[in-house]
């Protein structure tokens, strides 16, 4: 059986005490099913040389990790990979910034990783490469005669080309996603924008059967491959730690009151102050909310000190503060803001308490909170996820009570609907949803990419 060798921007090595989530549980059971290495950056940056590989076993994994010359991180990972090519992909151009010393960067980073990478290769090695920080990955190995069948995932949404084709050089970056053997998107929706950039008349390209399409000199895969949870594991870790001090106290603490739960890394991309306003206008619509219901936002902060960031938090910390000042009563605060991280055995019980979910992001890929919020309910009693028609994850939990984010009384009406609904209607809802993430859990997501990528070596 072929090695599998994963590479993303950080290695995610397994930390006594703490359990895997997202990416991790599939890819490291991959690993441990066939053997490989996870290649990525160790988290330190350097002013010298950043050497050879530092390399640990654990079982049949090798977790291999490098260091990153410190400017060049500072413009590769800052500058390109998030001030530029996160709100190119997610369609939030006012927040796009272009530098081509971060771009020369960026590409200077990824022929790191390549030339670090190829002596660690065997024949026979399926190379999976992850997500935006790679893009030029692939075509930094072929330039080096790497021969290995490579395959690239995308985990967050693939503009259209009228938004792509602002990034200067945006050809570029296609024929880089040219050089691998499989490209993989999140919905069918970033397939078709693929596809569809691949069509334009500069770029020459042209759309198969069987999901073949040519580019650039090269015939590939392109796919839908939605990412899905162990489902096994969020029960398992949301039911363990339920019985636990923090949670009963956070149970007691609500007094029978109805649980909205919304967790969320703090960026822009999450539409958090807008979900913040479609509460606002619950409590306006809905007197009976009044006392009745609570709202935790959990936002851990991300990229503290860089000026955008800091005032998301600002402005949510306005909102809730708002909000709070129009409707709290003496023994009642609407709106409980919490600006940081939990771990992950603490979050799935809490969205096992919640009685609703709340996943509005103004854009995502997926967003694997709307599965585990699934995942982590009581059969019999479940909870209601209100998910945004902008997340990938509504493509598949489609009995999910669905929004518009943008749409402040239609958030209201579609929190309302989840706290009002019967527990009949949420029970058969809840079967539905749970029925397809257990279809396409972490584990058959993870199936079907390495199996592609191993049928493109045999079809050459």
């Amino acid at each position: 059986m072929s090695r599998l060798i994963a590479v993303s921007n950080r290695v995610a090595a397994p930390t006594a005490g703490k359990s895997a989530g997202g990416l991790a549980v599939g890819v490291l059971a991959a690993l441990r099913e066939r053997g490989g290495i996870w290649f990525g950056w160790s988290g330190k940056t350097t002013a010298r040389d950043p050497g050879d590989p530092k390399i640990k076993r654990a079982g049949e994994i090798e977790f291999a990790t490098i260091r990153i010359n410190k400017d060049d991180f500072e413009r590769y990972y800052n500058g390109f990979s998030n001030d530029t090519l996160w709100p190119l992909l997610h369609y939030m151009l006012g927040f796009f910034r272009y530098s081509r010393a971060e771009y020369e960067a960026y590409r200077r980073v990824n022929e790191l990783f390549a030339r670090k990478l190829a002596p660690l290769l065997q024949t026979g090695d399926l190379i999976w490469v992850h997500d935006f920080h790679l893009f030029l990955l692939g075509a930094a190995l072929r330039r080096m005669k790497v021969a290995q069948p490579i395959g690239f995932f995308l985990h967050v949404p693939f503009p259209s080309f009228d938004v792509l084709r602002t990034l200067p050089g945006y050809e570029g970056l296609l024929s880089a996603l040219a050089s691998y053997d499989v490209v993989g998107f999140q919905t069918g929706s970033d397939l078709a924008a693929f596809h569809d950039c691949l069509r334009q008349a500069e770029i020459g390209g042209e759309v198969h059967g069987g999901g073949r399409v040519t580019a650039f000199g090269r015939t590939f895969i392109a796919g839908a491959f939605p990412i899905g949870i162990d489902v096994d594991e969020c029960q398992s870790v949301a039911v363990g730690n339920f019985d636990s001090d923090d949670i009963q106290r956070l149970a007691y603490s609500l007094r029978a009151r109805k649980l909205i739960v919304g967790v969320d890394r703090l960026d822009y991309s999450k539409g958090l102050e807008l979900r913040f306003r479609g509460f606002e206008a619950l409590l306006e619509r809905y007197p009976a909310a009044h006392g009745n219901v609570v709202y935790l936002q959990i936002a851990p902060p991300t990229r503290t000190g860089v000026r955008t960031y800091t005032e998301i938090r600002e402005e949510l910390e306005r909102a809730a503060g708002n909000i709070n000042g129009r409707f709290a009563e003496i023994d009642w605060v609407p709106i409980r803001y919490l600006n940081r991280g939990y771990p992950r055995e603490q979050l799935m019980s809490i969205l096992r308490l919640a009685d609703v979910g709340v996943v509005t992001p103004i854009r995502d890929g997926m967003n694997l909170v709307a599965k585990e919020f699934v995942a982590s309910q009581n059969p019999d009693d479940p909870g209601m996820p209100v998910i945004s028609t902008m997340a990938g994850a509504a493509k598949e939990l489609d009995a999910a009570v669905l929004v518009n984010p943008y749409d402040r009384q239609g958030v209201a009406d579609g929190l309302q609907s989840a706290i009002a609904m019967p527990v009949e209607e949420r029970r058969e809802r809840y079967r539905t949803m749970i029925d397809v993430l257990r279809r396409n859990d972490i584990h058959e997501w993870c199936r079907r990419f390495v199996e592609s990528l191993q049928d493109s070596a045999s079809g050459r």
